[in-house]
């Protein structure tokens, strides 16, 4: 401890819903340095954006931190069609502002076809997540619709989904998404509302397709997450292995549009997975070994001893958890699970080859993904997420995501969970900005700054300094994660945000969001050699504002607050 004046800390009054989210988060401009859009752009951007408070479109719930918007989309069947039968989509565009160049886009799971459409929408174009149409809107205040003749063809659960946004000016203000969860039956009147998909069967991919990335260079500093069980020890009789690599196939906003994202297919790390057997026909289930994937490649080796010569039946099952340290549960706190199909007469080691996680799940095993870039960079000296706990007393990050979910993009601090509503976990940025506010209060042990005119909040415009600091270390993280300056939204939109002294449309000084982040992602990168001794710090001394980061808590803790540090906080327009 330093010798710096003792800090009180004082108890939140509320549970805190982190000012956050990147619906919330990035309010007005997109929330992750680097790339800015044009000075003219975002000028003409707050410009074309309709007076504060005229604007009440809401796409996410009353608990979430998502700004009301200027646009709106509704997604709807006239009814629910079974296995052959056909329905009409409608899809309901409201503006409450003109939009010279917005964008439509509707997609359809593979379980359903589009059959017919209105003269204007695009050519369908398909791949491993459906059919996909668009079109480009010029919108003034009121109300567009098309429709669209969709089949089913496949019985199962499907989601539609319809997303509107002004293509020149991507920002949470101009945006709309909306999504129809129905589960497609085999006979007349069997498909019924909604989608249950928290446990399911491996998707069937005959192998790899493209999208693979290049895998992010890490340097492990820390072990991977402890496992939550251990496989059984080795024994002088002869073990039989059960062996394979587990993938996931998204879409990615990190290689999107308006309309359409990149299809990835890549293999899930660190997950939990359990070797399930029955010894005999008529055995009890029971679990043979545990074990998880391997970081970077996604493999798994389960063994175990056999207690017959032929083991009737066996598979395994995958959840999103890695280890202790992070999950993603469904509405109700339930793990997600991914089986494969069942070995039969198992009497030697084998492979399943590739095993794919479940389409309706594609997202959830994105998140878990996700996580997985940041626990590996996340500049903690313990084993825990952060250097305020010990090995072995660790806390884990939770975030909840579901289909069609509204209940995001936020930060829980009473709960210590993140929420992401539907098509959030499809950008990465946003993850792990969310994630970011989870850092932080474990950075904080529990507590956090007051603060105010936080809700909304815009990136690019002055909020106030509490505000500015806590939505700027979200955004830095998710920048020095990706080592990136451009924003992604989960509809495909991006936006880049480096800035500097002469960059126009965003507000000076340590009172915007967009300056602290940049700032903050600047003096890790090229003053103190990354972000752990700085996270450190904030392990043993709160902060509510960058000034009390800068001038009080950087020189206690020997961090540089000399010429070379100085300037890039001037290059960033704050000044102490």
């Amino acid at each position: 401890m330093s010798g710096k004046r003792a800090k009180r800390r004082v108890l939140r009054p509320v549970p805190l819903t982190a000012l956050a989210g990147v619906g919330a988060c990035l309010v007005a401009a997109a929330v992750v340095p680097s790339a800015f859009a044009s000075d003219a752009a975002r000028t003409e951007a707050r410009a074309a954006a309709a007076p504060s408070g005229t604007c009440t479109i809401r796409s996410a719930d009353n608990r979430a931190e998502t700004p009301l918007s200027c646009l709106g989309v509704t997604a709807a069947l006239d009814h629910l069609p079974a296995v052959g039968e056909q329905a009409t989509l409608t899809v309901v565009v409201k503006a409450q502002a003109s939009v010279k160049n917005a964008g439509l886009s509707v997609q359809l799971p593979p379980g359903l076809r589009i059959s017919g459409r209105d003269a204007g929408l695009a050519a369908p174009t398909g791949d491993a997540f459906g059919q996909r149409t668009g079109r480009k809107l010029a919108l003034t205040p009121g109300t567009r619709t098309v429709k669209l003749k969709v089949k089913a063809v496949a019985a199962g659960p499907a989601q539609i989904q319809a997303d509107i946004s002004d293509i020149d000016h991507p920002d949470p203000r101009r945006a709309g998404h909306d999504s129809v969860e129905l589960t497609v039956g085999a006979t007349k009147g069997s498909t019924g509302k909604g989608v249950t998909v928290s446990k399911g069967r491996a998707t069937k991919v005959p192998s790899p397709g493209a999208g693979t990335r290049k895998p992010r260079q890490v340097a492990p500093k820390s072990p991977a997450p402890a496992r939550s069980s251990v496989a059984p020890a080795p024994s002088a009789r002869a073990q039989v292995c059960v062996g394979g690599t587990f993938r996931n196939r998204f879409q990615s906003a990190e290689g999107g549009d308006w309309n359409g994202k990149a299809v990835r297919d890549e293999p899930v790390s660190n997950a939990n997975v359990i070797l399930w057997g029955k010894p005999t026909a008529n055995g009890a289930t029971r679990q043979l070994a545990a074990g998880m994937t391997g970081n970077g490649d996604g493999k798994f080796n389960l063994c175990y001893t056999p207690s017959t010569s032929v083991t009737s039946a066996a598979w395994v099952e995958f959840r999103t958890q890695a280890g202790r340290m992070w999950s993603v549960v469904d509405a109700d706190g339930g793990l997600y699970a991914t089986s494969s199909y069942a070995l039969n007469n198992v009497s030697g080691s084998t492979s399943l080859g590739n095993v794919y996680a479940n389409s309706g799940q594609s997202r959830a095993w994105h998140v878990l993904d996700t996580l997985n870039k940041l626990w590996w960079n996340r500049g903690s000296t313990t084993d825990c997420w952060a250097s305020s706990e010990q090995n072995g007393r660790c806390s884990p990050i939770t975030v909840q995501w579901y289909p069609g979910s509204t209940d995001g993009t936020y930060w829980n601090g009473g709960e210590d969970k993140v929420h992401l509503a539907d098509n959030d976990p499809d950008s990465e940025h946003t993850t792990v900005h969310e994630a970011g506010h989870a850092l932080q209060g474990k950075l904080y042990r529990g507590w956090w700054p007051r603060v105010s005119n936080c809700s909304p909040h815009y990136v690019d415009r002055t909020s106030s300094t509490g505000c500015a600091w806590t939505e700027g270390y979200a955004n830095a993280v998710a920048f020095h994660t990706f080592g990136d300056t451009t924003y992604y939204w989960g509809n495909g939109a991006s936006l880049n945000l480096a800035n500097d002294r002469s960059t126009r449309g965003i507000d000076p000084g340590d009172a915007c969001e967009a300056r602290v982040a940049t700032a903050l992602v600047d003096l890790w990168s090229q003053v103190d050699g990354g972000w752990t001794k700085s996270n450190t710090m904030m392990s043993r001394d709160t902060q509510s504002s960058f000034r009390e980061y800068f001038v009080t808590d950087r020189p206690a803790y020997g961090l540089d607050t000399g010429a070379a540090a100085r300037d890039i906080i001037w290059k960033h327009t704050i000044w102490y």
